[in-house]
């Protein structure tokens, strides 16, 4: 691979990680501490919605990342030739 082919491969990767992070840290710290007055009006079977973030849907929303990074870096992986 070229230094040029290289550094866009890598420039792509860190821009995904950074995406995935932002998502991740407006779920966790935003839904779960931020936004929690306005989620907690909002209540699923007896659960403030506010309280479920902070509890289990930074969680949830960490996995999915996961799996939308697997799903992102195997497209960037084909288009610069690197998979497996």
């Amino acid at each position: 691979m070229s230094p040029e082919k290289a550094q866009a491969y890598w420039k792509e990767n860190i821009s995904t990680i950074i995406k995935l992070l932002v998502v991740w840290f407006v779920v966790s710290f935003g839904c779960g501490i931020i936004f929690i007055e306005q989620l907690n009006s909002i209540e699923i079977a007896g659960v403030k919605l506010g309280f479920w973030f902070a509890q289990q849907g930074s969680i949830y929303a960490f996995v999915i990342l996961i799996f939308v990074y697997v799903k992102v870096m195997t497209g960037i992986d084909e288009k610069y030739g690197v998979n497996e």
